[in-house]
């Protein structure tokens, strides 16, 4: 059930926003390949990933994507990226795939799916 969710997700964003399905797409490669067991659940009007606790999600707006880091307010920015103000979660913005490589995403899903993990 959870797997047509998603591709249902999936396929409405490609027909609506091209450029998001593009984005989605290769964030979700990354989350998912970044360790064993990763699981992944529509929530909150997105992709929600998890392994031992949830650590990220990814989600499409009018303008953007996010990658939303659950534990993010207490992982280290060393490229300055993280946005947000709240206690625990700080996230990415993203406007093109290549975006992806330039803020270093693969780095930050790693660190928060390590201090989930934890």
């Amino acid at each position: 059930m959870t797997a047509s969710r998603i591709q249902a997700f999936l396929d409405d964003l490609r027909d609506r926003h091209a450029d998001h399905f593009a984005i989605v797409s290769r964030l979700r490669e990354i989350v998912l390949q970044s360790g064993p067991e990763v699981s992944e659940e529509i929530k909150y009007g997105g992709i929600l990933f998890s392994s031992r606790a949830a650590f990220c999600g990814v989600f499409s707006y009018a303008g953007h994507v996010t990658l939303e880091l659950s534990g993010g307010a207490s992982l280290p920015d060393r490229h300055g990226v993280l946005q947000g103000q709240g206690t625990l979660r700080r996230h990415i913005k993203l406007f093109a795939v290549t975006d992806i490589e330039d803020r270093h995403v693969a780095e930050y899903v790693g660190l928060a799916r390590q201090s989930a993990d934890a």
